[in-house]
C-alpha cells in the first residue's frame, strides 16, 4: 500500500477499492507519484471498506465493481458501496470492466462517472483529477445512456421474476427439469 509522502499531505484522499492487490497497489503508487494522496483499501467487503473510508478525510473512491467473492461464495458488488461512501462524504468514480448495466447501476446510485479499466493511464489520471475538482468526467448523454441501460435491465429482471412467481409448484418442477435438459 502506498503511503502518503510529505508532498501529498494536503492533497485530497483517493481510496482505491479493487480486489486485485497488484492493480490497486500499482494505482496507488502511480497516483501518489502524481502528487495525490492515494491508497488501496485493505479490505474489499462493505464493512471493511466503509470502516477504512471513515478513518480518512473524504475524497474520491476509485471503485471496481467486481470485488471477488466472500467466504460463502457470494459475489461482492462495488455498487453496494456507492451510497454508503457518498453518505460519508466521498465521491465515487467507477473503474471497472463490468457490463454496462452494472456501471449504470453505480451511476444511478450516485457515482460521478465511470472509466473503463482498459483506459490508458493519461485518461484515467485526467479523469481522477477532474473528479477530485468536481468537474464533469463523462458526458451527460453517456451517463444517461448507461443509467437507462441499467433501468431497462432491472425492469426486465423484475418482469421475469413476477412471471416466475406466478408459476404453480408443478410448473416450477417441470421448468426445472427442462432446464436440466429433460
Amino acid at each position: 500500500m502506498a503511503e502518503p509522502s510529505p508532498s501529498t499531505k494536503g492533497a485530497p484522499s483517493v481510496l482505491i477499492v479493487d480486489d486485485h492487490e497488484l492493480v490497486g497497489t500499482s494505482l496507488a503508487v502511480a497516483l501518489t507519484a502524481e502528487g495525490l494522496r492515494a491508497r488501496r483499501a485493505a479490505a474489499v467487503d462493505l464493512v471493511g471498506v466503509l470502516k477504512e473510508a471513515a478513518s480518512l478525510p473524504p475524497g474520491l473512491a476509485l471503485l471496481d465493481l467486481d470485488l471477488g467473492r466472500d467466504r460463502q461464495g457470494r459475489r461482492r458488488d462495488g455498487v453496494d458501496l456507492v451510497v454508503p461512501l457518498i453518505e460519508q462524504g466521498w465521491s465515487c468514480l467507477v473503474l471497472s470492466a463490468a457490463e454496462r448495466s452494472r456501471i449504470g447501476a453505480a451511476l444511478d446510485a450516485g457515482a460521478v462517472a465511470a472509466v473503463p479499466k482498459r483506459a490508458p493511464w493519461p485518461v484515467l489520471l485526467a479523469n481522477v483529477k477532474a473528479a477530485l475538482l468536481g468537474r464533469p468526467v463523462m458526458s451527460p448523454e453517456t451517463r444517461q445512456e448507461l443509467i437507462d441501460s441499467f433501468r431497462a435491465h432491472e425492469a426486465e429482471r423484475r418482469e421475469v421474476a413476477e412471471k416466475l412467481n406466478r408459476l404453480t409448484q408443478r410448473e416450477r418442477e417441470v421448468l426445472s427439469e427442462l432446464a436440466r435438459g429433460n
